[in-house]
C-alpha cells in the first residue's frame, strides 16, 4: 500500500486555545447534538455530488471515510468489502462512504484521488488522504485508530445511530428493466446477451449515453472473462507492435483501475498502426472513453492527443 504523502493526519491537531487564562475554571460544555442518543445515520452509504454536502455535516460529528472505488477494478472492490466489514466491526465510531469514481469523476477530483483505490477521510468537513492502493486490513485497522483519535483530540467523538430513523431518507432508484434484463444475462455469463438487451435499449434511445457506457463496459467485461490482467500487461509490454495485445493490455489497466494507463495504451495503439488497424484502435478507444466518461479530465487529455494524432 502507498501513502499519501501530502496530508499528514498529525496536520489536524487542535490550534492553541484562546480561552480562559490559565488556572481559572473552564466553562462548562454541552455536548454536541446527537452525541448521547447517537447520529441518526446508517454506517454504510454510496454517496455522489449531491449527497457530499450530507456527510460534511455529518464529519462534524463522526468521521466519515470516503473509499474511492470502481466497478471495473477487483483490488477496488476488495477494499470496499473489507472496510464494509471494519465500519461493522467499529460500531458506529466513523461512517463508510463509497464512491463509484465512474458515476461522479468530480467528487473524486474534489477530494483529490488520482488512482483507485483510496481512501479519504472528511474530518469535521476537511479532506484528509488517509492511503492509496490494496491496503490490507490490519494496515486498515491502525490507520483508522489514528484517524479517530485525531478526531477525538478535535472533539469529534459522536458515534453512529444507525436503526435510529433518519430524516428525508432517499429512496433506492429503482432498477430499470434493461438493467434487469442485463443484470440476468450476465450473471449467467451471456455477455452476448447482455450487450443485445444494450443494443436494443440504444436502438430506442440513441442519445442516451449512459446506455452506451454500459453497452461498452458489458463488452470490455466480455473479453476480460478469465483472462489475467497482469498477464495481459506483461504481454502488451513484450509486443507493443502487436494490436490485439496493446488493446488488451489497455483493458488490463482499466480493470486494475489505471484509467490514465488504460488511455496511453490505447492512445499508442492508434499512433503505432495504420489503415484498418488504426481505425479498429481508434474505435476501440472511443469505447473506453465511454466507460471511464467524457467528464474524466483523463478523457478530455487524451481525446486531445488523439485529435493531435489523427489530425
Amino acid at each position: 500500500m502507498s501513502m499519501f504523502g501530502a496530508v499528514d493526519l498529525s496536520s489536524l491537531a487542535p490550534r492553541p486555545s484562546t480561552g480562559p487564562a490559565p488556572g481559572a475554571p473552564a466553562a462548562p460544555q454541552a455536548p454536541p447534538a446527537g452525541r448521547a442518543e447517537g447520529i441518526p445515520a446508517p454506517l454504510i452509504v454510496d454517496i455522489d455530488a449531491r449527497s457530499l454536502r450530507d456527510i460534511a455535516e455529518i464529519s462534524s460529528q463522526v468521521p466519515v471515510v470516503i473509499i474511492c472505488h470502481s466497478p471495473r477494478s477487483e483490488a477496488s472492490a476488495q477494499v470496499v468489502t473489507m472496510l464494509g466489514r471494519l465500519a461493522e466491526e467499529y460500531a458506529g465510531r466513523f461512517e463508510l462512504a463509497r464512491l463509484d469514481v465512474d458515476a461522479a469523476p468530480e467528487v473524486a477530483q474534489a477530494v483529490g484521488v488520482q488512482a483507485i483505490p483510496a481512501c479519504v477521510a472528511l474530518l469535521a468537513g476537511q479532506p484528509v488522504p488517509l492511503a492509496q492502493g490494496a491496503a490490507g486490513e490490519e494496515q486498515m485497522r491502525a490507520l483508522l485508530d489514528q484517524l479517530l483519535q485525531v478526531a477525538a483530540a478535535n472533539g469529534v467523538t459522536g458515534r453512529l445511530a444507525p436503526d435510529a430513523p433518519a430524516a428525508d431518507e432517499p429512496e433506492e432508484p429503482a432498477e430499470t428493466e434493461v438493467e434487469r434484463a442485463a443484470r440476468e444475462a450476465i450473471e449467467k455469463g451471456d455477455w452476448a446477451g447482455a450487450e443485445a438487451v444494450y443494443d436494443h435499449a440504444i436502438a430506442n434511445s440513441p442519445a442516451d449515453a449512459d446506455l452506451k457506457a454500459a453497452r461498452a463496459q458489458v463488452r470490455m467485461l466480455a473479453r476480460m472473462d478469465g483472462q489475467d490482467p497482469a498477464a495481459l500487461l506483461v504481454a502488451a509490454d513484450a509486443s507493443p507492435a502487436d494490436l490485439d495485445a496493446a488493446l488488451a493490455g489497455a483493458d488490463a489497466a482499466l480493470a486494475l483501475g489505471d484509467a490514465e494507463g488504460c488511455l496511453a495504451r490505447a492512445l499508442d495503439a492508434v499512433a503505432r498502426h495504420s489503415g484498418d488497424e488504426r481505425e479498429a484502435a481508434r474505435l476501440r478507444l472511443l469505447e473506453l472513453f465511454e466507460i471511464i466518461g467524457a467528464s474524466a479530465p483523463e478523457v478530455q487529455a487524451a481525446r486531445r492527443r488523439l485529435a493531435t494524432i489523427l489530425y
